[in-house]
C-alpha cells in the first residue's frame, strides 16, 4: 500500500524523527501538516516549518507548515481546520511531538513538569481529539504516537519520574483510545526505537560525538512508522512497535543501513528491556 494522496497531520515535524516520518510519506507523494513551534530558525536546532515543507515538497509531497504549540487546544483546533480546508480531510495523525528532561525530583522544576505534561500527554490527547472527526470519515484512518511499551518496572521510573510519567501518558492513550475507536475503524499504535537515535535533541540533552556513534538514523524510525501507517486499520490496532521488529516482520534483514557507525555497538533506548 501507498500514502498517495493521503493527508498527514504530524506534529514536532520541522526536524528529527517526525520531518523522517513525512519526508518517508512525501515520496509517496502524501500531503503533510507540518504542525510545530519552529516557524524562525532555532539557535541550538536545525530546522523550521517552512524548511520542513521545502523538504517535503522536494520529496514528491504536498505540505503545509503550520505554528503550532500543541499545549494550546485552539491552535490545534486551527491547524485542523486549515489542513481540512486545503485537503478535505485527515487520514493519519502522527504526536510525535515530545518534551524531555532526564531529571530526578528533586531537580525538576514544575514549569519543566508541567512543560513536559502538556506536550507529551495532554498534546497528544488534544491532538488526536481534534482529528478525530475527520478520522472517522478516512477508510484507512491511523493514530500513530510516538511512545514507549508500558512497563510497571521501577527501573524506567527511577532517575526522571516526570518524564516518564509524561511519555507513558502518551503510550495510555494509545492502550484506551486503540479500544474506544475499535468501532470507528482508527487505528491507534505506538511505535518506538530500540536503540537511541541520532537527532539534534538528543545532541542537547548531553550526547556527543561518541554517543552518536552508537546511534541509529531517524530513516529507521520513518520506515517502521511508513510499514504500520500502510497496513489495514481495522486489523492494526493496539499495539505498542518496536521499529525493528516492524521491519524485520517486512523482511528487512540488513539493519546495518541504518547505524550512524556499523562498527559501533549500538546504545539501547529507555524503556525498552
Amino acid at each position: 500500500m501507498s500514502l498517495k494522496n493521503q493527508v498527514l497531520f504530524v506534529t514536532g515535524a520541522s526536524r528529527g524523527i517526525g520531518l523522517a516520518i513525512a519526508l518517508r510519506a512525501a515520496r509517496d507523494g502524501a500531503r503533510i501538516a507540518i504542525a510545530a513551534k519552529t516557524s524562525e530558525p532555532h539557535p541550538k536546532l536545525p530546522g523550521t516549518i517552512h524548511s520542513a515543507a521545502l523538504e517535503i515538497e522536494r520529496a514528491g509531497g504536498e505540505a503545509l507548515p503550520l505554528t503550532v504549540d500543541i499545549r494550546h487546544e485552539e491552535q490545534v483546533a486551527e491547524a485542523v481546520a486549515q489542513t481540512v480546508a486545503k485537503w478535505g480531510g485527515i487520514d493519519v495523525c502522527v504526536n510525535n511531538a515530545s518534551a524531555i528532561s532526564l531529571t530526578d525530583t528533586e531537580s525538576t522544576p514544575m514549569k519543566r513538569y508541567d512543560l513536559m505534561h502538556g506536550v507529551n500527554t495532554r498534546g497528544t490527547f488534544v491532538t488526536t481529539q481534534a482529528c478525530l472527526p475527520h478520522l472517522k470519515k478516512s477508510k484507512n484512518a491511523h493514530v500513530l504516537n510516538l511512545s514507549p511499551p508500558l512497563s510497571m518496572k521501577p527501573h524506567w521510573f527511577s532517575g526522571h519520574v516526570a518524564y516518564t510519567m509524561a511519555k507513558y501518558g502518551m503510550s495510555m492513550c494509545v492502550l484506551g483510545m486503540a479500544e474506544e475507536f475499535k468501532p470507528l475503524g482508527v487505528a491507534v499504535n505506538a511505535l518506538w526505537p530500540r536503540t537511541a537515535i541520532a537527532t539534534a535533541a538528543m545532541d542537547m540533552i548531553g550526547g556527543g560525538p561518541d554517543i552518536r556513534r552508537q546511534c541509529r538514523t531517524v530513516d529507521i524510525m520513518a520506515d517502521a512508522a511508513h510499514a504500520i501507517l500502510t497496513k489495514p486499520a481495522r486489523s492494526c490496532t493496539g499495539n505498542f512497535f518496536i521499529d525493528d521488529d516492524v521491519l524485520r516482520a517486512e523482511g528487512v534483514t540488513d539493519f546495518s543501513q541504518y547505524a550512524v557507525d556499523p562498527t559501533a555497538e549500538l546504545l539501547p533506548d529507555f524503556f525498552v528491556d
